[in-house]
């Protein structure tokens, strides 16, 4: 099951292999709602399971067509407000000034945007090069350039689809690592004029207690659909995010909630197994009515039939967008609701899975 993870290193890989040595008469049957969005991907899981035929059913397909459930999907888009918006285009201007120093240094071909993909691969391609044993100081600037969009990125991230305290606290971690440490992308970083006013601006609507407005719409709307729905699921991709969710949430009269985070430790945070098991038990028999959930709860567990799903935030990830969504309308219809807000990451990621899906 879930068998879009037979890449890499992954478990599968290798029992497959096995299985494949040991067995007399092997036969896999590999099943997967999100096989991935590009032909290289799906033909490296058929190779390493060893699939010589593929079926594949759309929800239209008669002989699937009477057990599916109808889903709606509503994108809800929220306004930037204006002291955001000044925060953004400072971030905005610090980027696009690092990438026309990289272009200038020849590492990349565009001013104006590159993805964290892009910058990753670009990332690994220097580091190769230096292993190599290249000894061009234009490489280690592109390198320590490239570090420093990639930070300026995050903050961008936080700041756009999560909140002010987010993008706040680690904004803050920056300054402080910049007057230990000594690398130099840190260092260069935060003394950026644009950077520095960015987390200025940041920081005023942070003491001035300044919430994202997705948050407050999120807040109303679980508060007015509580008293139709008996079961909400909330997908939030980071742990702050979440737990900052949860507490705020229990403070609404007929709302109960709990986060559902993942095993590995992060700052603090952490389910084991049975703990995990016990949630959505409790889930199921209506001990509380909102479960807050990471990534982890996308997919390989059972969460019980929910009434309706809130996104936080858009995915860019085709594979990951599909398997949210397929946590609603298995037994009856299913509702999705997605928060965007304009003229941010969220309307990229929005797009961009769309596309791969």
């Amino acid at each position: 099951d879930e068998a879009q993870h037979a890449v890499g290193e992954y478990d599968y890989v290798w029992i497959a292999k096995q299985y494949q040595k040991n067995s007399p008469y092997p036969r896999i049957l590999a099943l997967s709602a999100s096989p991935g969005s590009d032909l290289e991907k799906i033909t490296e899981v058929c190779q390493n399971l060893f699939i010589e035929d593929i079926e594949v059913r759309s929800d239209e397909d008669p002989d699937l067509k009477p057990y599916v459930q109808e889903t709606t999907v509503d994108y809800m888009l929220i306004d930037l407000p204006k002291e955001f918006k000044e925060a953004q285009e400072h971030l905005q201007y610090c980027y696009k000034k690092k990438l026309k120093m990289l272009k200038e240094l020849g590492a990349t071909d565009s001013i104006m945007y590159a993805s964290k993909t892009q910058l990753l691969s670009l990332q690994k391609e220097m580091q190769k090069r230096l292993a190599q044993g290249e000894r061009d100081p234009e490489v280690w600037q592109s390198l320590s350039l490239l570090a420093e969009a990639m930070k300026i990125q995050f903050t961008q991230e936080l700041f756009e689809t999560q909140g002010v305290h987010a993008a706040h606290e680690y904004a803050k971690k920056l300054y402080q690592e910049a007057e230990v440490t000594k690398v130099k992308a840190t260092k260069n970083l935060v003394i950026d004029p644009d950077f520095k006013s960015a987390y200025y601006k940041i920081t005023q609507l942070f003491e001035n207690k300044v919430e994202h407005p997705k948050f407050n719409r999120l807040l109303s709307l679980v508060e007015e659909e509580s008293k139709t729905c008996k079961k909400i699921l909330i997908f939030c991709n980071f742990r702050d995010s979440a737990m900052k969710l949860k507490n705020a949430l229990n403070l609404i009269s007929g709302v109960k909630s709990e986060l559902f985070v993942g095993q590995a430790k992060k700052k603090g945070l952490g389910m084991s197994q049975k703990v995990q098991i016990q949630m959505l038990e409790n889930f199921k028999e209506e001990k509380f009515n909102v479960l807050i959930g990471t990534s982890v709860g996308e997919e390989g567990i059972d969460i019980p039939a929910v009434d309706l799903i809130i996104f936080y935030e858009p995915v860019p990830s085709a594979i990951r967008t599909v398997q949210r969504r397929g946590r609603t309308g298995r037994m009856k219809e299913g509702r999705v609701i997605v928060l965007v807000t304009k003229g941010t990451r969220d309307e990229a990621y929005r797009w961009t899975a769309h596309h791969k899906e």
